[in-house]
């Protein structure tokens, strides 16, 4: 008897799936646990096994296809046995859009479309070579008008559209060539700049990929109903270089920045656990243990692995998590639980070169940090004068969790940590 493959909800929070590639093809033999294919979740590709064994008998739907959860996608079964009339047939890729809008022509780059204003009188025909009608040069419309109102002969310029066709790019340079004749007296009519063409298409329509779906999908639901509000202070980063370096120059795990501030925040986080929490519609979540996600930039899109335990582990341990986290994202090769559970996120640009940014919260998480970028300044230091390496840092907050006063009591703490950084080297 045959068994139906159908499309797995893979992640939590996904809802269709993308076909990336089949691992085994018709009539190739599986066994329970084989990978039968490849699917693009939204957020990682994940792998399809087998849940029975046999023969696949045919593959529904062909690499590429967006499934929803539960939709068939193949069947396997004994060799030779009938797929079954309730079996669709596979759907053949739809066509792509054209470029243009629907049921109208693509417009030649060198000529306008049509518009509602009154028609204007044609423009004065140029005829090459003192010729009528009969020996026309062959031009576009756009070319003929330029050619008018710059006095260029169109029989000496050679066309570079379709049978010798004169278009407007061929006009370029072209008044210097053959001269154009005096302005009138009391005028001045500088001559039409010219136009810059551009080949291919106007535009080009591509479809949202899944995690481009679900980052829009979850902004709507953060930035829309979360009442945020945001905090935001300036840190002296400078004892943080310094321990830094200490510890680069000691050997061992490479430590970023980024993974000092996830670890400060980690144990921020401890000490105010109202900022440590998720909403719940009808409840607040308080977490009593701390798991930081940090947000990584990936093709086309965003995506948080999460330090789970951060308050815990030290920094070499943070650093190497995060480093191996990152590689994995942009790889797309994530787990759904390396990336879901996280109790509050850190999105850092300063690596961008941005001084301050508000970051959107990743629900149903109630807070995220941004981080913009460390850089020397003039500040008044011990009674001078000095330069300090500073960074500024803003909270994001949702107000239905986090008051403004207990925002602020938490930046105030990670403000003192960075700022007194012997506590986070263990």
């Amino acid at each position: 008897m045959s068994t139906k493959v159908v499309m797995e909800a893979l992640s939590p929070t996904m809802e269709e799936g993308r076909l990336v590639e089949w691992k085994k093809q018709e009539g190739e033999t599986v066994a329970v646990g084989d990978v039968i294919a490849e699917v693009e979740t939204d957020k990682a590709v994940m792998e399809l096994v087998a849940r029975a064994g046999g023969t696949l008998l045919k593959q529904v739907v062909p690499a590429g296809t967006t499934v929803p959860v539960s939709e068939l996608v193949a069947v396997i079964g004994e060799p030779g046995e009938a797929v079954g009339a309730a079996v669709p047939e596979t759907p053949k890729p739809a066509p792509k859009p054209a470029a243009s809008a629907p049921n109208q022509p693509e417009p030649t780059r060198e000529e306008p479309r049509q518009t509602s204003k009154p028609s204007a009188p044609p423009a004065p025909t140029v005829a090459p070579n003192g010729q009528g009608d009969g020996g026309r040069v062959k031009a576009s419309p756009l070319a003929r008008r330029i050619a008018a109102e710059r006095g260029i002969d169109l029989g000496a310029v050679a066309g570079s559209g379709p049978e010798g066709r004169v278009v407007a790019r061929d006009l370029e340079g072209a008044a210097a060539r053959t001269g154009a004749p005096p302005a009138a007296a009391g005028t001045s009519a500088p001559p039409a700049p010219a136009r810059r063409t551009v080949e291919g298409p106007a535009f080009t329509d591509v479809p949202l990929t899944q995690i481009r779906k679900t980052i829009a999908k979850r902004l709507a639901q953060s930035i829309g109903p979360i009442p945020t509000f945001y905090l935001t202070t300036e840190i002296d980063m400078e004892r943080v270089a310094e321990a830094r370096e200490a510890l680069v120059a000691g050997g061992g795990e490479k430590v970023s920045f980024n993974d000092i501030v996830i670890k400060a925040v980690a144990m921020a986080l401890r000490q105010h656990p109202a900022c440590n929490a998720w909403w719940q519609d009808d409840r607040i979540r308080y977490w009593n243990e701390v798991h930081v996600s940090m947000a990584v930039a990936v093709e086309d899109g965003l995506i948080t692995p999460v330090i789970r335990h951060a308050d815990t582990k030290s920094l070499r341990e943070i650093a190497a998590e995060a480093r191996d986290l990152a590689g994995r994202a942009r790889e797309r090769r994530l787990k759904p639980e390396e990336y879901t559970g996280g109790t509050f996120s850190v999105s850092n640009l300063g690596m961008l070169d941005i001084d301050e940014f508000t970051a959107v919260i990743n629900p149903p998480e109630a807070g995220i940090l941004a981080v913009g970028r460390m850089a020397p300044q003039p500040v008044a230091h011990e009674g001078q004068v000095a330069i300090r390496r500073r960074m500024r840092v803003t909270m994001s907050c949702d107000h239905r969790v986090i008051d403004g006063a207990t925002g602020a009591q938490f930046l105030k703490t990670l403000k003192a940590m960075l700022e007194n950084p012997l506590a986070l080297v263990y």
